[in-house]
């Protein structure tokens, strides 16, 4: 399946992965699934059910604080995305997943996930590692927002996603740094004189 094709080139990061073992194991459960744009993949109070990878769009993940939506993910292609303490735990989400762009996923639902795992030691280490991968970036990520003042996190972002500043609502990414709107643009103006300068010289 050559939708598929970026999904198997991400997981042979963390073990050899063969074409037969992905057209064994996984391509029989996986599914591509289709969203339009500001559509959920999970809602607050959803179980989540799927593990997604982002194949082609934009998705955020968010939770409500009062009127708020506190972006806490903002995931392009090549990037997974899911409610994971739910997925795990089996438990109501606390979270929203919706898409910004219209969006293509590659998705495995938790029962059939885990009947790979018991057929397969090597798909269950994959799993794992995956897994470790995803909470070692997330514990990263809190910690710069920890450590760094709001001004190095966004010039951090910038320099890491030059194309996020133009394809995210910049209200979105002012939640998702932990920024407030008005700093935010502050920031972005300072950017675009800096850059015209550098142009102008």
């Amino acid at each position: 399946m050559e939708t598929a094709k970026p999904f198997l080139d991400y997981l042979k990061r963390f073990v050899n992965i063969t074409d037969e073992d992905f057209t064994k194991c996984l391509a029989p459960i996986i599914k591509v699934r289709r969203f339009g744009k500001k559509e959920f993949l999970t809602k607050e109070g959803d179980v989540e059910n799927y593990f997604n990878f982002i194949i082609k769009g934009l998705i955020r993940k968010y939770y409500r604080k009062n009127s708020l939506e506190i972006n806490t993910q903002i995931s392009t292609e090549g990037h997974i995305i899911l409610s994971q303490e739910s997925f795990h735990s089996r438990k109501p989400s606390e979270y929203y997943i919706e898409t910004i762009e219209p969006s293509t996923t590659i998705s495995i639902k938790h029962d059939d996930l885990e009947e790979v795992y018991t057929k397969s030691k090597k798909m269950e280490h994959l799993g794992r590692l995956v897994v470790t991968h995803t909470m070692v970036i997330k514990d990263r990520w809190q910690m710069q927002m920890i450590k760094m003042s709001p001004r190095e996190r966004f010039l951090n972002f910038v320099m890491k996603n030059p194309e996020l500043l133009q394809r995210v609502p910049q209200k979105y990414l002012a939640s998702y740094l932990n920024i407030k709107p008005e700093t935010f643009s502050r920031f972005k103006h300072l950017l675009r004189n800096h850059s015209k300068s550098i142009k102008d010289s």
